[in-house]
């Protein structure tokens, strides 16, 4: 059985809605929310399969598929999903626990061309799952294609144990920025985004 996430327990005060209800005001004011879409979108080939890995309400995911990808996005907090269901029904939204990702398709497992967990997914996970998240997300991504994270640092969970979780993963760190428009890292950096790859063979 999943173990509870942090996520959880700030879900229990409401914190979905408000989250989902924060980004549609501020997609209608104009704000820019695809900055994390932009990062991939300049990794990845024109039309790739995009996991959406913690999908929160969608808005990473909708910039992706505007920017002709073919994503599909989960997440375990219904509320957000159904969010994502209403704002963006052209796009596949699954409920689902990371931690038991297992997507199938006529009997195989499911490939992406690529992953991206934004909006601080590794920050919510339930303690000491978060090599078994990063394991599951990177079986579902063909050879060689990138998992990109980004998370807030200096708030319990250290980039130092991202590494050792991303390398029990099976996952080098082949490059790390200190913000989505790839700012250059600085240990003090508030912010890692940092792209995975399986080593080659």
């Amino acid at each position: 059985m999943a173990r509870q996430t942090r996520w959880a327990t700030e879900t229990e005060r409401g914190h979905a809605q408000r989250m989902a209800d924060r980004f549609r005001q501020m997609a209608a004011e104009g704000h820019d929310l695809a900055g994390e879409a932009r990062t991939l979108d300049a990794i990845v080939a024109p039309g790739s399969a995009v996991l959406d890995a913690g999908c929160g309400s969608g808005r990473v995911g909708a910039a992706l598929a505007v920017r002709g990808h073919t994503v599909l996005g989960v997440d375990a907090d219904e509320t957000l999903i159904a969010a994502a269901r209403e704002d963006f029904p052209e796009i596949e939204w699954l409920v689902g626990d990371l931690t038991e990702l297992d997507l199938t398709s006529g009997g195989q497992r499911r490939l992406f061309d690529a992953a991206i967990l934004a909006g601080n997914v590794m920050l919510y996970l339930a303690p000491d799952t978060e090599a078994e998240v990063l394991r599951r997300v990177a079986a579902h991504v063909r050879p060689d294609g990138p998992v990109v994270v980004g998370f807030g640092t200096g708030r319990g969970y250290a980039v130092a144990d991202f590494d050792a979780h991303a390398a029990q993963a099976g996952l080098l760190v082949e490059q790390r920025f200190a913000t989505w428009d790839l700012r250059p890292w600085r240990d003090d950096a508030d912010f890692a985004v940092t792209v995975l790859r399986r080593p080659a063979g």
